[in-house]
């Protein structure tokens, strides 16, 4: 694909065009329908908007990953020195956590996360405002049909650029190597995080948004990437304590992934 042809393209990816099988909302499972809805049609508002604007632009933006411009968040350290944008993904998913079941009053543990991640870097650089309503339209579908068609929601599926899961409790691992994308392997730790802004969305059951965070790549990474960010984030934070709650929980989320490299 040409570069000067990605509005178009971008377009079509998150909106213009249904794809064949796309997965639905079910208002009744949502906790805020109303909040649901507001996410689909600020997301929709902005799509109409950006079409309108590509009529009547000239020459079609350049997909050009130094124009990317990732969200500030205080108290996140920014990306090392020397380091470059090298990819930008979607991710939707669960966050997972355990209960005591024979203790009602106890918090449940994070034990890791499943996701998987959609490349969206060359809406990163051109239509970042569109980007940062995903996550809060995307984690109101449902996860099942999500990753059976392969499609964030209502629009054709930008392509899978990998998948995010946990090898052990500590160490989050992206796997970007795909038949049709070798970005990188990388293990990696956390380094920083801060509460997500005080607006971000809620998840379908009413769960406030995870943290935003800083990891650091661990030793076996590959591909050059250095540092993660999950910024952007929607929904998948535990309920404050295991009563009622079964042993595992899985709480639906969606966020935006960051990878910065060296060249």
């Amino acid at each position: 694909m040409r570069p000067s042809t990605f509005l178009v393209s971008s377009l079509a990816i998150f909106g213009a065009h249904a794809a064949p099988a796309i997965p639905k909302i079910d208002l009744k499972n949502v906790a805020n329908p109303a909040a649901a809805l507001d996410a689909l049609s600020n997301y929709f508002n902005l799509i109409a908007s950006k079409v309108q604007t590509s009529k009547v632009q000239p020459v079609a933006p350049i997909c050009d990953m130094s124009k990317a411009q990732m969200p500030t968040a205080t108290g996140l350290p920014p990306p090392s020195a020397g380091l470059t944008l090298h990819h930008v993904a979607v991710g939707r998913g669960t966050q997972n956590y355990t209960c005591d079941t024979s203790n009602p009053s106890s918090a449940p543990v994070a034990v890791g996360a499943l996701a998987t991640l959609f490349n969206v870097s060359c809406v990163a650089a051109i239509n970042q405002d569109l980007l940062e309503k995903v996550p809060a339209m995307a984690v109101n579908f449902n996860f099942d049909a999500v990753t059976s068609t392969g499609s964030l929601g209502p629009m054709s599926p930008p392509p899978i650029s990998g998948h995010h899961f946990f090898v052990d409790s500590t160490t989050p691992f992206f796997n970007l190597d795909t038949p049709t994308l070798n970005i990188g392997t990388v293990p990696t730790s956390k380094n920083n995080t801060v509460a997500a802004p005080a607006t971000a969305a809620k998840g379908p059951s009413g769960s406030s948004a995870v943290p935003w965070l800083k990891l650091l790549a661990k030793d076996g990474a590959t591909g050059g990437i250095k540092e993660v960010y999950r910024l952007d984030t929607a929904g998948g934070s535990a309920p404050a304590t295991c009563q009622g709650q079964p042993a595992t929980i899985e709480v639906q989320y969606s966020a935006v992934y960051w990878f910065w490299g060296s060249n």
